[in-house]
């Protein structure tokens, strides 16, 4: 069986933390898939706004779209636990780039790999409802 694979670089600029609250477990017992999602989602807001951004100028109906995702499952995570998540920017074109993300958390002193994960992400036009270029700022802020 062909297993997804994420090259994920090493170093991440932003780190973010988010404890796992009970609405976040599935009936396994540990955290659902459906919710890693959401907590990347909730890191990458996190990522966007500690560089001035967010992911929609409603105003301008500019923002970023996204265009595909990907979560490779490490780990168990339970309720209580805190997550770090690790983030960071790359592959940065005209028109997006994709976000990766580590998540991690400490148990009786040891670092645990829950997932990695990456998000594509379009500039998007919401007014035209098309794709629209990235700012050379945004390109900028991304590559730091």
């Amino acid at each position: 069986m062909a297993r997804v694979r994420i090259d994920i670089p090493e170093k991440l600029g932003f780190t973010t933390q988010i404890q796992i609250t009970i609405k976040d477990v599935n009936y396994g017992g540990h955290v659902g898939n459906d919710s890693i999602l959401s907590l990347i989602h909730e890191a990458r807001i996190r990522f966007l706004a500690s560089m001035g951004y967010q992911e929609l100028d409603k105003e301008k109906g500019l923002g970023l779209i996204m265009a595909d995702a990907a979560v490779v499952y490490k780990g168990e995570g339970f309720h209580g636990d805190i997550f770090d998540i690790a983030v960071g920017a790359g592959d940065i074109s005209s028109f997006g780039f994709d976000i990766y993300y580590r998540i991690t958390t400490k148990r009786e002193d040891k670092t645990i790999v829950i997932s990695e994960a990456k998000s594509g992400m379009i500039y998007f036009d919401y007014n035209e409802r098309k794709v629209g270029r990235l700012p050379e700022a945004w390109k900028q802020k991304l590559t730091l």
